[in-house]
């Protein structure tokens, strides 16, 4: 029987105007899909003129203009509705969904629902759940004692995934897929046991533990930041924001 990491995968990322994911837009996203190791994959992108300005210090991240975004742009309110009606499909379909540290972009996602549809993610998860494999929390949790950081590149580097145009969505989608195929066989008499379903569970408390971990390590260090435990989805967006 074909392990879960050898068989079809789907992936999705975005590039965005900054990381606050209750105030910040989505400026462009992918979303990949590959049936098997080796395989071409299926690939379908969207930009997005977010309605806001762009900070100069997110367009030398991605290098998305504010003007590029605004002559080559869709409006926001059809793209996240398509998004999230892809993203259902491939739930629907039995795919699991390979998001790099998820609660970000999909956190993202979500509040761009609430904003331009008055709708939310989880709404279109009533009939096939989402099950998200996090390369982020995958790879913490397994290999916990390895120093280091621990970004989208640093993982393409430990586990000889090439990561090609780094920052653009579809490149950071595909190379994420890679990696949770590379963690599978690495970590295979861990891993191939189980379920995607099991998987999608586990991490919530791996990610849960992970999170208090780092907010200890906060706190050591007399930093007021805080860490939500909240995965793959933060909660509903305050009323306040």
């Amino acid at each position: 029987m074909t392990s879960w990491y050898e068989g079809p995968l789907a992936a999705f990322d975005t590039e965005t105007t900054g990381v606050d994911v209750e105030a910040d837009r989505i400026v462009s996203a992918a979303v990949v899909v590959q049936d098997a190791p080796g395989t071409r994959p299926r690939i379908v992108r969207w930009l997005v003129n977010p309605g806001v300005p762009v900070p100069g210090a997110a367009t030398a991240v991605h290098g998305l203009t504010e003007e590029h975004l605004q002559h080559n742009g869709r409006w926001p309110a059809p793209v996240m509705y398509e998004i999230a009606d892809r993203l259902a499909e491939h739930a629907a379909m039995g795919r699991p969904l390979v998001v790099m540290n998820a609660p970000f972009d999909l956190t993202l996602l979500d509040r761009e629902l609430r904003r331009h549809r008055a709708s939310s993610l989880d709404h279109w998860f009533q009939a096939a759940p989402l099950r998200v494999l996090d390369p982020r929390v995958l790879d913490k949790h397994l290999d916990r004692y390895r120093k280091g950081r621990r970004t989208l590149t640093d993982l393409c580097a430990h586990y000889g995934v090439d990561l090609d145009g780094a920052h653009e969505a579809a490149a950071d989608a595909l190379a994420a897929l890679e990696v949770v195929r590379a963690v599978g066989r690495r970590f295979a008499t861990r891993l191939e046991r189980l379920s995607p379903t099991e998987l999608h569970t586990l991490q919530v408390n791996w990610h849960a533990a992970q999170a208090r971990g780092l907010q200890a390590w906060f706190a050591r260090s007399g930093s007021e930041e805080t860490v939500s435990t909240d995965w793959p989805l933060r909660p509903d967006l305050p009323a306040a924001a």
